[in-house]
């Protein structure tokens, strides 16, 4: 697929996104959306993050529909790990009281692992697939994109750190009250009434730079290896070893980057949770 664009053309296509909009005229898609203003959908975002959301489901319940106290398959076996990895973070991070915490850390950690080992995908794989579709239908194969790896795109991530910045707000009024809550942002870390106004610019700062650090580090790790693993695409029939090496740097890259993810969810909400 790299022969038919140039080095330019063909990363741009690559890490384009499947939009879709609504316009003066109806529905439109792709290039026909550059000038439709804030309301743009990521049509390929949507659908790998929702079927591999499902796909997390799917497998857990699965694997909980067929638990068994004897001897455990492989899978459950598995799944079993993961649940006490996870559990293990909470209960040493988190020190508040909490129903949620625990199921909410294993969901961002598997799915945001999921979407991560779709970076794992051979670029032209599932662009060439949704290129002949396109033809199948009679559209230009250059004009379809589908960019598989969810966390490239800067709005899903900020829309994970979005979902953990309202439950961040959401305890630290549960728990301090509204009174502790404004107390908390305007009589620190400097104690004193004359100090209220740097007080409240520090911790505002602070409290949006969680979910911001949240979604830029994220995106950035994921479009970064995205964006060398097409730049190794463009080698030609040399490609293998390299892709190869860095796919196998990036195993243990992508699930530290879901483990950081987690993590960072944990510790906020945790701080969060204090009432002191």
């Amino acid at each position: 697929m790299a022969s038919e664009y140039t080095t330019s053309e063909y990363i741009k296509h690559h890490l384009t996104n499947a939009s879709m909009c609504t316009t003066d005229s109806g529905i439109a898609f792709n290039a026909n959306c550059a000038d439709a203003g804030f309301w743009v959908w990521h049509i390929d975002t949507l659908a790998w993050s929702i079927g591999l959301g499902f796909l997390f489901l799917f497998l857990f319940r699965s694997a909980a529909k067929k638990a068994t106290t004897g001897v455990p398959t492989k899978w459950q076996a598995f799944v079993e790990m993961v649940i006490e990895f996870v559990d293990d973070n909470v209960k040493s991070t988190f020190h508040g009281k909490s129903d949620l915490i625990a199921p909410l850390a294993l969901t961002i950690f598997v799915w945001v692992l999921l979407m991560n080992l779709m970076d794992l995908v051979p670029v032209d794989v599932i662009p060439t697939i949704s290129g002949l579709i396109g033809e199948s239908v009679g559209v230009d194969a250059h004009h379809v994109y589908n960019k598989a790896v969810p966390t490239t795109d800067l709005n899903l991530t900020f829309a994970l750190a979005l979902g953990v910045f309202v439950l961040i707000i959401f305890y630290s009024i549960k728990i301090k009250g509204v009174g502790g809550f404004i107390k908390e942002l305007t009589m620190q870390p400097f104690n004193h009434p004359a100090f209220i106004p740097v007080n409240f610019i520090l911790e505002t700062v602070t409290l949006l730079a969680r979910p911001l650090s949240l979604a830029l580090r994220l995106f950035g790790n994921l479009y970064a290896s995205e964006l060398i693993f097409i730049l190794i695409a463009t080698i030609g029939y040399f490609q293998l070893p390299l892709h190869f090496a860095w796919a196998v740097f990036h195993i243990l890259v992508l699930p530290l980057q879901a483990f950081i993810f987690m993590m960072l969810t944990i510790v906020y909400l945790s701080l969060a949770s204090e009432d002191h």
